[in-house]
C-alpha cells in the first residue's frame, strides 16, 4: 500500500470531502499534473491528524515527503507517520542532514523553526509570526498569512478553539450560550485571532474588550492604504466596535490594569513575545482570578508570570486539543500553503529572494471552492460581508 493510500484510511473514515473542498480539488488535479515529482518537500505543519490532507495533497502530486516537528503534535500521529515510513524530523537533524550534503527542494514552515535551512528551490511560511525569521532569506520566501484566506481558519477556526478548549476545561459549562453569558473577557490582540476570539466570545455573551495599541494601528492602516503590495495591517477594531466590543489602548495601563483586575477569562492573541511583560501589568495578572490563556505562539505574558498561572502552561490553549483548529476552518490555509509552493517551481526561474506574498487570483481561486463546495460557505460568506464579486 502507498502512503498516499495509507493517509486515506485514517482520513476517509472521519472527513467528508466538504469539509476540505480546496485541499480536495489541489489533490485531484495534482494527481494528474505531478507539480513536484522528484522533489523532497518538508511540510512542518502541526503534526494533528487533520493537517495529514496537506501530507497527501503533496503526496498525489509526487512529493517525496518529510514532516517537519517543532513541539506541536498529537504524539498519536507522530508515532503512525513514522511506523509507516514518513520520517519526522526537527531543524537540528535537518541542518546535521545538510552537513552531509542533504538538501530538500522546498521547506513549508509554520511559524520559522525550519527558516536556518537551504532548500534548493524556496520557502513557504504559513504564520505572520514566522516571517521574523525571513526577513534576509536568501530564497524566495512566499508568505501564506497575508491576506483574506488565513482570515477563515484565524477568525471564524482559532475563536471555536479557544472556546472549546475552555470547555473541555470544564468552563463555561459545555454550554456556551448559558456558560460564557455574561462573563467578562478580555481580549489582547485586535488582529485575525484577536478580533476572531472577540467576535466568538460576542456570540457568546460575553462581555469583550479588547487591547490593542491603537496608534501603530492606524499608523499600519495608512501605510496599507499608501501601498497596494504591502501585507495587510490586520486590525480590526472597527469591525469590533460595530459589534458592541469594547476596545481599549495598550499604553492606557490604568484602564488595561482595570480590565484584568475584573475579568474572568484573558487571552493574549497579539503575537509578540513578551507583549504583557510591563510592569504596570504585572501586579494585576499576578492578582487577578480570571482564567488566562494564550493563544499565540509565543509567550506573551512575560517571565515574571508563572507557566503554572497560564492554562497549557503559556503554550496556545487550542492545542489541548484532538483536532486545535476543525478541519473545515485551516482546509484554504494549508491548500494555500500547499498551492504556493507549486508556484515557486513554476516560477524559480524568474523569482528573486525575500518575501512575496500570494497572487490574488489564487486566493480567490481557493475561497470560491470553499464557498461553493464546503460546509462552512456560508459562514464564510457572514464573515465577508456576502460572496464578492469577483468570485461570481
Amino acid at each position: 500500500m502507498d502512503l498516499q493510500s495509507i493517509l486515506s484510511s485514517v482520513l476517509d473514515e472521519v472527513y467528508e470531502k466538504n469539509e476540505y473542498p480546496a485541499l480536495a480539488a489541489l489533490e485531484a488535479e495534482w494527481s494528474e499534473t505531478r507539480p513536484f515529482d522528484g522533489l523532497r518537500v518538508l511540510v512542518a505543519t502541526p503534526i494533528y491528524r487533520n493537517t495529514m490532507t496537506e501530507y497527501r495533497a503533496l503526496l498525489a502530486g509526487g512529493a517525496t515527503l518529510l514532516v517537519g516537528f517543532s513541539g506541536m503534535n498529537d504524539p498519536e500521529v507522530v508515532e503512525f507517520l513514522k511506523d509507516w515510513g514518513i520520517p519526522v524530523v526537527t531543524p537540528a537533524e535537518m541542518l546535521e542532514a545538510e552537513n552531509r550534503g542533504e538538501f530538500v527542494d522546498l521547506v513549508l514552515d509554520c511559524a520559522g523553526p525550519f527558516a536556518g535551512l537551504h532548500p534548493k528551490v524556496g520557502f513557504v511560511e504559513l504564520t505572520r509570526s514566522g516571517v521574523q525569521y525571513y526577513k534576509n532569506a536568501k530564497k524566495p520566501v512566499y508568505v501564506a498569512d497575508s491576506g483574506i484566506v488565513k482570515r477563515i481558519e484565524t477568525s471564524l477556526g482559532t475563536g471555536d478553539g479557544y472556546f472549546r478548549a475552555l470547555e473541555k476545561l470544564g468552563y463555561g459549562e459545555n454550554v456556551p450560550s448559558a456558560g460564557f453569558e455574561g462573563k467578562k473577557l478580555v481580549v489582547f490582540g485586535s488582529g485575525k485571532v484577536g478580533s476572531g476570539i472577540a467576535l466568538q466570545g460576542v456570540r457568546r455573551g460575553c462581555a469583550v474588550s479588547v487591547v490593542t495599541d491603537l496608534k501603530r494601528a492606524q499608523s499600519e492602516s495608512a501605510q496599507s492604504e499608501m501601498c497596494a503590495n504591502s501585507m495587510p495591517a490586520g486590525d480590526f477594531s472597527a469591525v469590533l466596535e460595530q459589534n458592541g466590543v469594547n476596545v481599549v489602548d495598550c499604553h492606557d495601563y490604568p484602564a488595561v490594569s482595570a480590565l484584568i483586575e475584573n475579568a474572568d477569562f484573558v487571552v493574549t492573541a497579539t503575537g509578540v513575545k513578551d507583549a504583557l511583560a510591563a510592569s504596570e501589568l504585572q501586579k494585576s495578572l499576578l492578582s487577578t482570578r480570571a482564567v488566562l490563556a494564550n493563544m499565540g505562539v509565543e509567550d506573551e505574558y512575560g517571565a515574571a508570570i508563572p507557566a503554572e498561572k497560564v492554562l497549557n502552561a503559556k503554550g496556545p490553549l487550542n492545542f489541548i486539543l484532538e483536532e486545535p483548529t476543525h478541519l473545515k476552518y485551516i482546509d484554504t490555509s494549508l491548500a494555500l500553503h500547499a498551492a504556493l509552493a507549486e508556484l515557486l517551481v513554476q516560477e524559480t526561474a524568474t523569482l528573486g529572494n525575500g518575501l512575496r506574498f500570494p497572487p490574488q487570483e489564487l486566493e480567490q481561486r481557493l475561497l470560491s471552492i470553499a464557498i461553493q463546495e464546503g460546509i462552512i460557505g456560508p459562514e464564510i460568506c457572514g464573515m465577508l460581508g456576502g460572496i464578492p464579486t469577483d468570485f461570481d
